[in-house]
């Protein structure tokens, strides 16, 4: 359908987008003379968490930061590969295109659903207690990644293993930080538990994740109350689940566009 392939190019066009920020952003960030703390952002930033799920997942017998066809793996498990991402499948995209051609691969990604956050001041000393975000993820967030690489999502060789987990997230007031922290930057993220995981490698694992209270047909804008979850989630959702041949559009409602499920 025409209309299909123009939401699809506007997706498309948003991802490329995004992309090409993320990409001047990090190069002028590397083109700037590190101080001592901005030394240490670059350093801890994500590593932890990285390290305690490697810590987490490997077991005896894996390799740890083993080459593979030019790229270092997290952990190799005979033939299966394993990567951990804590966030940003774009960064990995390439790499998971030339890898799944000969290996098997499993993506550990971890899923934020409680996070307490603890504010350092330019000192490096601790402002306040830490404080319990009201931001709640689950299962369903993974679709902010999975919008990176729809067109890998069911291949054979690939599988993704979603970890529900507590983190503490450390915040340094450098004034370099998002504006939506108002200029605090993330340093650093530590595992506080891992609630429960989920692996999902088929079609049917993703149906999965449509709200069993939802009515067919329906609207980005009634899966996101069904969801209870932001209609630009929703959007990469639909997007991703069409992807996969779990949804099709069957037309429109006003303006929004209405889906049933591909399969029964």
């Amino acid at each position: 359908m025409v209309y299909v392939n123009i939401i699809d190019f506007f997706i498309s066009l948003i991802i490329l987008s995004i992309l090409s920020y993320n990409f001047i952003k990090g190069t002028t960030m590397a083109s700037i003379s590190h101080s001592n703390c901005s030394n240490q952002i670059g350093t801890l930033k994500e590593k932890t968490l990285h390290a305690e799920l490697k810590s987490w997942f490997k077991i005896p017998g894996d390799k740890i930061e083993a080459p593979i066809n030019g790229y270092i793996i997290d952990i190799v498990r005979g033939e299966l590969l394993i990567e951990i991402q804590t966030q940003n499948f774009s960064a990995i995209r390439k790499k998971l295109e030339n890898l799944l051609k000969h290996y098997r691969v499993r993506i550990i990604y971890p899923i934020i659903q409680k996070k307490w956050i603890v504010y350092l001041d330019k000192t490096g000393a601790p402002i306040t207690k830490r404080r319990l975000s009201p931001k709640h993820n689950s299962y369903e967030n993974i679709f902010d990644e999975l919008v990176w690489i729809p067109h890998l999502i069911l291949n054979s060789n690939l599988s993704i293993d979603a970890i529900i987990v507590h983190v503490e997230e450390t915040r340094f007031n450098d004034g370099k930080g998002s504006w939506r922290r108002k200029g605090w930057s993330i340093i650093d993220r530590k595992l506080v538990n891992i609630i429960e995981q989920k692996r999902f490698c088929e079609s049917v694992d993703f149906l999965t994740l449509i709200p069993k209270n939802l009515r067919m047909p329906f609207t980005n804008f009634e899966l996101s109350n069904a969801l209870q979850k932001s209609i630009g989630l929703a959007r990469k959702m639909t997007y991703c689940l069409r992807k996969i041949s779990i949804l099709k559009v069957i037309g429109k409602k006003g303006k929004a566009f209405m889906y049933d499920l591909s399969i029964k």
